[in-house]
């Protein structure tokens, strides 16, 4: 039996929506303000949310937003019901990343095939591979249906990459949505005196350029090769129809940017505060999490000391000082130039 979330302040429209729900046989939680309905979301992790907008002391949007930090609850479907209409309402809502918009007055058959679309296009991506450029056909087969996935489907091109080759740069215009087939990327940014800082690591199954694209403006970063790279290209027109025309493939992106921004904002926060041993630890846990997706114990950091230092933030001298430290004290080992952590639990104490 699917679990619903309902958040609605009004106790009679509470009442209703959860007995339509119930005899429609799901299970119903209810929440009467969006800071309970939030509390509620986090202990129960349901299956799908239904939300006011309009309500006390946090309201749908403010809920949606903090959901959306949550790993576990980024991809649950999550449908704003409410009796703001205006347009400008709708589009804020399924910008920050809502899979639908009911306006009241409604009826109960509008709000169940709502949700049950919702609940069935969530479990068909679910059980998609995670990665893969198969993974990636499949997920868009899911979110929007055979006919709009062929548009993607014919003539796409996949790009090869010698590494350290540029793939774009700031100030360009973004003719393309990019689909990380094989290697790894990296995305940064130079100050005027040239010193580089990654702001994104990319691995096998990643897109990138997607913010310039949602944004309708230039690339803000560069783009590089860390190693020999396979990108599949799709191109801008191609995956603007496909956002346009459907909700669940543009909230998928936006919680990409979501999740992005929120990574970027404790990289700063780190960059700002932290001591050089924490910018480096914290630089090898995010790589340790990033490409050894598997657990494998025997996994090693094969990245050059200038990217590592970029990374950290920190000058590459301090960063080998840093590193001849570590291994002195047995946190990590130094083979061949790879990084092997050898204590990811003390490393990530260090940080904390």
């Amino acid at each position: 039996m699917e679990k619903i979330l309902l958040i609605e302040d009004n106790p009679t429209i509470c009442e209703n929506v959860a007995e339509i729900l119930e005899l429609a046989n799901y299970q119903v939680l209810t929440a009467a303000n969006g800071k309970e309905g939030v509390s509620m979301a986090l202990e129960h992790l349901p299956d799908l949310i239904v939300c006011d907008i309009m309500m006390p002391v946090l309201d749908g949007y403010g809920v949606l937003h903090m959901l959306h930090k949550n790993k576990a609850l980024q991809t649950t479907p999550f449908i704003f019901l409410t009796a703001k209409a205006e347009r400008t309402d709708m589009r804020k809502g399924m910008e920050m990343g809502a899979d639908d918009y009911i306006t009241k007055p409604f009826e109960g058959t509008e709000l169940l095939s709502a949700i049950e679309s919702r609940l069935k296009r969530c479990a068909e991506i679910k059980h998609t591979p995670a990665s893969g450029l198969q993974g990636f056909n499949m997920l868009l087969a899911a979110s929007s249906g055979a006919d709009q996935l062929s548009l993607l489907k014919e003539d796409r091109n996949t790009h090869h990459y010698k590494k350290k080759q540029s793939i774009y740069a700031a100030g360009n215009r973004p003719e393309y949505l990019y689909y990380l087939v094989q290697g790894k990327v990296k995305t940064y940014k130079r100050n005027d005196e040239g010193k580089e800082l990654i702001i994104g690591l990319y691995n096998e199954g990643d897109f990138l350029g997607y913010n310039a694209l949602l944004e309708g403006g230039n690339y803000q970063e560069n783009a590089e090769a860390m190693e020999d790279t396979t990108l599949a290209l799709i191109p801008h027109q191609d995956f603007e129809q496909l956002i346009s025309s459907n909700p669940e493939v543009l909230g998928k992106f936006i919680r990409l940017l979501s999740r992005e921004m929120a990574e970027k904002e404790q990289q700063l926060i780190g960059l700002a505060y932290n001591s050089l041993r924490k910018k480096v630890a914290e630089a090898l846990i995010m790589l340790e999490k990033k490409y050894n997706t598997t657990g494998n114990k025997n996994f090693t950091i094969d990245i050059s000391r200038e990217n590592l230092a970029a990374v950290a933030g920190v000058a590459k001298e301090s960063l080998i000082r840093t590193l001849g430290d570590f291994r002195d004290e047995r946190l990590i080992a130094l083979k061949e130039g790879q990084i092997a952590a050898l204590s990811v639990k003390k490393l990530s104490e260090m940080i904390n």
